[in-house]
């Protein structure tokens, strides 16, 4: 016997054994109301009631939606629960707040950093310029492509060769090292949770989303979906469009079950949300007795918040004395909570497969380092490209000189840039190994070296050839840089 069956089972033994008055009196202590009841009673015991959800029969038992619009044909009974209807779908294979790398952060703040990182090293420039020609302390401006090249480099946590002496471009070159520390270490932070505890979200999520991202859906044909749909005055016409398109259609099945290629083949199926979790249970258990493996069986999954709700009870025909007589008993059945009761007893209690299955474990997947890979590519791929442009400018500046000034100038500016780049030394890079202690070594080493101890550390004092001295660290690992030994 099916939930509804019982229900209705229940408001006639109720009505027929005369429940209502658990102490029978006489009838001249019955007030009129009572009386009426019990003579409406009297006349409908061995009568056969057609009930169906059809015109033309004595009682609609069936949930249908208080629809105020049918209230002029129909006399709704008390109301029994309150229909939700859901948006049914399957489940992605990915969170739809995104994955990998780009996660952390929404595509606005992306934008704004990458705001950031372009217009940093011009304004390090502009400001250094300005200063330059206010300030006459002799330090000159900071160009372009070395403001670029420091801002990218802080970005990787990087150091830089420049060491402006001003205060004013110190407070520059500080200013963004902290918004790249600060940055730093909420990209982390929100990377690790993202990684281990972040939420599952979906793509579909109210009704709206239907309609702004163009999904297909799908809803049984006659359904309460397609009079909202249909009625102007209800707030869900606006997807009425997508019906006249054909990324939205009702169908009418034997079954339930065979809704699920639709959903299968990317639809939404919007439906009552107990027909949906009958429909979600009665294919877990049948890849359960399939034999499918645990994490294969939640294929489909349950958008977050309802399409829809609508109050919903029983309905009479118009002035039908039966309204009178079956309402006090269903208001009965429905404080006892029997009907909720009916409703949900061939389900399990526990959320069928939820929106966060809460996986125990969280490893990586492709899709999580596609970023990191793209980035290898762009990365190789910008290398290449930026080759080719210094081969063809160089090839390009070999004809020029060729042209304009001939081979032999050619040849003597090559020869005068080489002296000149071997008069000027670069003081941020250390000096080659065989310069300290080689045969050109500019240190002096003898047996009468001394040590010295600085701050609780073993030095070497030696000699220069300009005549200073050095300090060159014992007993330390980067001793061996100095090949003390020879």
């Amino acid at each position: 016997m099916t939930g509804l069956e019982l229900i209705i089972s229940s408001i006639c033994n109720a009505t027929f054994c005369e429940v209502v008055y658990d102490n029978p009196i006489t009838d001249t202590l019955l007030s009129v109301q009572q009386q009426e009841f019990l003579e409406i009673a009297e006349d409908l015991n061995g009568k056969h009631l057609k009930i169906g959800t059809y015109d033309q029969v004595d009682m609609a038992a069936a949930f249908l939606p208080v629809v105020y619009k049918y209230e002029q044909f129909v006399d709704f009974s008390t109301i029994l629960d309150e229909g939700v209807w859901m948006m049914m779908l399957q489940r992605p294979k990915e969170s739809a707040a995104g994955s990998g790398l780009l996660a952390p952060f929404e595509i606005q703040v992306w934008y704004l950093i990458l705001a950031a990182v372009l217009s940093y090293g011009p304004c390090i420039t502009l400001l250094t310029y300005l200063r330059s020609k206010v300030v006459k302390d002799g330090e000159k401006n900071i160009s372009l492509s070395p403001s670029f090249w420091f801002v990218y480099g802080a970005l990787l946590k990087q150091g830089t060769t420049l060491a402006p002496e001003a205060n004013t471009t110190r407070i520059l070159f500080t200013t963004w090292w902290l918004f790249i520390i600060l940055l730093s270490a909420f990209y982390t932070a929100n990377l690790t949770a993202f990684l281990t505890l972040s939420k599952f979200t979906l793509d579909i999520e109210y009704p709206e989303d239907l309609y702004k991202k163009n999904y297909r859906w799908v809803a049984p044909e006659g359904s309460t979906v397609q009079y909202v749909v249909n009625d102007a005055n209800e707030d869900l016409h606006f997807l009425s469009e997508m019906v006249a398109n054909g990324r939205a259609e009702f169908r009418s099945v034997n079954v339930d079950r065979q809704f699920l290629p639709y959903v299968t083949a990317g639809a939404v199926l919007v439906k009552e949300q107990t027909a949906i979790d009958h429909l979600m249970f009665e294919d877990y258990l049948k890849k359960t007795r399939d034999k499918v493996p645990e994490v294969k069986r939640c294929t489909y999954v349950v958008a977050p918040n309802p399409f829809m709700d609508k109050l919903r009870g029983f309905a009479f025909p118009k002035k039908s004395k039966l309204k009178f007589l079956f309402d006090p008993v269903l208001t009965y059945l429905l404080q006892s909570g029997i009907v909720t009761y009916l409703e949900h007893r061939d389900l399990p209690s526990t959320k069928i497969c939820p929106l966060d299955l809460q996986s125990k474990d969280r490893k990586l997947r492709n899709s999580d380092l596609s970023m990191t890979y793209m980035l290898m590519g762009v990365g190789l791929a910008t290398a290449i490209a930026v080759f080719g442009g210094e081969m063809i400018i160089r090839y390009y500046v070999r004809i020029k000189i060729r042209t304009n000034r001939g081979e032999r100038t050619k040849t003597k500016g090559v020869n005068s840039s080489k002296h000149r780049r071997f008069r000027i030394q670069d003081d941020s890079n250390p000096p080659p190994y065989d310069s300290l202690f080689g045969h050109n070594s500019r240190y002096k080493m003898n047996g009468h070296s001394t040590t010295k101890i600085v701050n609780g550390r073993e030095y070497w004092v030696v000699g220069t050839v300009s005549g200073d001295t050095r300090l060159i660290p014992v007993r330390t690992p980067s001793a061996f840089l100095y090949q003390r030994g020879k």
